[in-house]
C-alpha cells in the first residue's frame, strides 16, 4: 500500500524532515523539497528524527530522497507544505506548473491564511488546511528532535481520511476537523508563546516554570481573545489545551501550575520554540503571522493590543541585530511594557 502513494514535502525544515522521516520509516515512497545544505548534511549523515517520549528513526542516506527543484514533485500525489508563512505564495507558484491536476495539498503551516492563498494558487488541486502542534528543533547531523506533545489535525474534505489514514500508518496520530478555522486560532493563540520563548532564549519548560514570563503570556493571550470576539470569529480548543482557559491556568502559583499543566501537554526539557531558532540562525521569523497577525486583526476594530505590539517590536529588533535570541528576563519584558502590561 505504501508505495503506490507517492509523497512530496515542500519546505523540507524542521517540521517537515520530522513528518518526512516517518513516512520513509514506514514506507512510503517521499520527496523533500529542501536547500542544498540539507541535501549535503543528509548526504553525510543520513537522516533522523526523535521524540520526547524517546522513540528515534535513524534513515541511512540511501533511504532518504531530496530534491532542490521543486521538478522534483511532479509525481506528486500528495505534497504538504511546510515552508514558513511568509513563503507561502512563492511556494504555490513554484507548484503551480509541477503538480498534476488533483493533487492533494496540505498546509502544515502556523498562521491563519495559508490554505486559502494555497487554494487560489493551485485551483487543479485539492488543497487542505492543517495545523501541527508539537514543536521540532534541528540538531546538528540532520537529526530532528519533537519535544512537545499534540496530534497533526487537517481540515474535513474529500480527501481528509486518506490523508488522515496514511499519516497514522506513519505514526503520525491526525484528527480530521470540520472546524479547522477556529483550531488555527486557537492555535495561533498559544503559538504567541513563540516570540516570548525566543526573546527569553531558554528551553520552553524552563520559560513556563517562571510565573513572571507565565503572566506576560497569559496577557498576550487575552488580548488575543478579545480581538478574536470582537470580530466574532470563533475560537477551538487544541486538544487538551484550552485557549479561553490558558490565561487562567498560567497566573496560577507554580505548584498549582505545574499540576494542571502536566496533563494537558508534554514538553521536553530541552524543547524551544522554532522562533527560538530562527533567530539563533540568523533567519526571519514569522513574526507577523503569529503576534502580528492579532496587531492586524486589532487596528480595524480600533482595538490596542500594547503586549503583543511591544513584543512584535523586540523581535522585529532582534531579527535586525542577527545575534540570536536578545535572552531578556521577564522583569526586562515586563519594563519594556510599561503600564500596558497588568501588574
Amino acid at each position: 500500500m505504501q508505495g503506490q502513494t507517492n509523497i512530496g514535502i515542500f519546505g523540507a525544515g524542521s517540521i517537515g524532515c520530522y513528518i518526512g522521516a516517518h513516512l520513509m520509516q514506514a514506507g512510503f515512497t517521499t520527496q523533500l523539497l529542501g536547500r542544498e545544505s540539507l541535501k549535503r548534511e543528509v548526504e553525510q549523515h543520513g537522516l533522523s528524527a526523535s521524540n520526547y517520549k524517546g522513540a528515534n528513526i535513524s534513515l541511512p542516506p540511501g533511504r532518504v530522497r531530496i530534491e532542490t527543484d521543486a521538478r522534483g514533485l511532479s509525481a506528486a500525489d500528495i505534497v504538504l507544505v511546510t515552508v514558513k508563512s511568509g513563503d507561502t505564495r512563492a511556494a504555490g507558484e513554484a507548484l503551480q506548473s509541477n503538480l498534476k491536476k488533483g493533487t492533494i495539498v496540505v498546509s502544515f503551516q502556523n498562521g491563519l491564511s495559508n490554505a486559502s492563498l494555497l487554494e487560489k494558487l493551485l485551483p487543479d488541486c485539492q488543497v487542505l488546511g492543517g495545523m501541527v502542534p508539537f514543536n521540532v528543533i534541528r540538531e546538528p547531523g540532520a537529526r530532528f528532535h519533537c519535544g512537545t506533545s499534540g496530534n497533526l489535525m487537517i481540515a474535513a474534505g474529500a480527501a481528509s481520511e486518506r490523508v488522515s489514514r496514511l499519516l497514522g500508518d506513519a505514526g503520525l496520530r491526525t484528527d480530521v476537523r470540520r472546524d479547522l478555522p477556529a483550531v488555527l486560532r486557537g492555535k495561533l493563540i498559544f503559538n504567541l508563546n513563540n516570540a516570548l520563548n525566543a526573546l527569553a532564549g531558554v528551553p520552553l519548560r524552563e520559560e513556563l516554570s517562571d510565573r513572571a514570563y507565565r503572566r506576560i503570556l497569559a496577557a498576550a493571550m487575552e488580548e488575543a481573545r478579545a480581538v478574536f470576539r470582537a470580530g466574532n470569529e470563533p475560537v477551538a480548543r487544541v486538544g487538551k489545551m484550552i485557549p479561553w482557559l490558558a490565561p487562567k491556568v498560567l497566573r496560577l502559583p507554580n505548584w498549582l501550575f505545574f499540576r494542571i499543566a502536566a496533563s494537558m501537554i508534554k514538553i521536553d526539557p530541552e524543547a524551544r520554540s522554532s522562533m527560538w531558532e530562527d533567530l539563533e540562525r540568523k533567519r526571519t521569523t514569522e513574526i507577523d503571522y503569529l503576534n502580528g497577525e492579532i496587531l492586524s486583526r486589532a487596528a480595524p476594530l480600533g482595538m490596542t493590543v500594547p503586549v503583543n505590539a511591544t513584543i512584535v517590536s523586540l523581535i522585529r529588533d532582534a531579527e535586525k541585530q542577527k545575534t540570536g535570541s536578545p535572552r531578556l528576563s521577564a522583569a526586562t519584558l515586563q519594563r519594556a511594557m510599561g503600564s500596558a502590561f497588568p501588574v
